[in-house]
């Protein structure tokens, strides 16, 4: 069974099974990927050893042995999805990390917009330095809305 997932998550870059099987897959799978890295017969014997599919060693060592030659480990992510209607097993989806491009956006995004207190600090006095230019439109306005009003005020009475 870890062959078969092993082989269409190769083939698919992401499968969608239950939570267990996606860490007992994750455990199979990534030794593998490490040893895809380097592209020897042997290498390349011992990982055929596992699969027993053709299609998906070529992938292996094509593409996915690539996109992963400069990761020192942690080549998938397991993500929970919830319970399943039927049994209440939790199910997931395991992925390779550097094949969905997705996620890879967003972590860029988050690099740019994440927020720590050495950061905050500096942060803190370039609004201050702004502050009394904030404040001196605002108190200005405040002071005449209640002049304003009260020749409102009038007019209204006199009507």
């Amino acid at each position: 069974m870890l062959a078969n997932m092993a082989i269409s998550l190769i083939m698919h870059k992401r499968i969608t099974t239950t939570l267990a099987k996606a860490k007992a897959l994750k455990k199979y799978v990534e030794p593998l990927i490490t040893r895809s890295k380097e592209d020897s017969t042997n290498s390349r014997r011992v990982v055929f050893s596992y699969l027993q599919n053709k299609e998906a060693l070529k992938e292996l060592f094509g593409p996915v042995a690539q996109k992963v030659g400069d990761r020192p480990g942690g080549y998938t992510r397991i993500i929970k999805l919830g319970f399943r209607q039927g049994d209440a097993a939790e199910k997931a989806f395991i992925e390779l990390v550097d094949f969905d491009e997705n996620m890879l956006k967003t972590a860029k995004a988050e690099k740019k917009t994440r927020r720590s207190r050495k950061s905050a600090t500096p942060k803190a006095e370039a609004p201050a330095a702004e502050a009394p230019k904030a404040e001196a439109p605002v108190e200005a306005p405040v002071e005449e809305a209640p002049a304003a009003e009260a020749p409102a005020a009038e007019e209204a009475k006199a009507e």
